[in-house]
């Protein structure tokens, strides 16, 4: 099974930077006025999962709580430190998360978009 997770924004550079310079996605497609949207689709080559970001004259209006999340896993403890080091690069402000849990095994960051984003090393994954 392939996974996409689509979402639309009205951020679209914003997300790209973020989720490229940020969580070290890659940009693995992209598309300019398609039935107007534009789009770009972000992860790992030859993974079975990607992000899909859309951007068109319709606002968003996005409507989530403090549980919904996207968790990320670092494959290796040298692409976790070089995320942690973007994060403090770019200053972007580390937040408690609701769930104790990823206090305890993780570090939650907020998209441009607002949406609570997890980064967990790997031998977090585990269990």
């Amino acid at each position: 099974m392939i996974l996409r997770v689509a979402r639309h924004t009205d951020d679209l550079e914003g997300l790209i930077h973020f989720y490229t310079k940020i969580l070290e996605l890659e940009i693995i497609g992209d598309f300019r006025n398609h039935n107007h949207y534009d789009g770009v689709f972000l992860g790992k080559k030859d993974q079975n999962w990607h992000l899909e970001f859309t951007t068109s004259k319709d606002k968003t209006t996005h409507h989530f709580d403090e549980d919904d999340l996207m968790v990320f896993y670092p494959t290796d403890e040298s692409t976790y430190q070089s995320i942690l080091k973007n994060i403090e690069n770019q200053q972007i402000k580390k937040e408690k998360a609701k769930n104790p849990y990823w206090n305890e095994n993780g570090i939650l960051i907020r998209d441009p978009d607002g949406f609570g984003i997890i980064v967990s090393p790997l031998k977090i994954n585990k269990g």
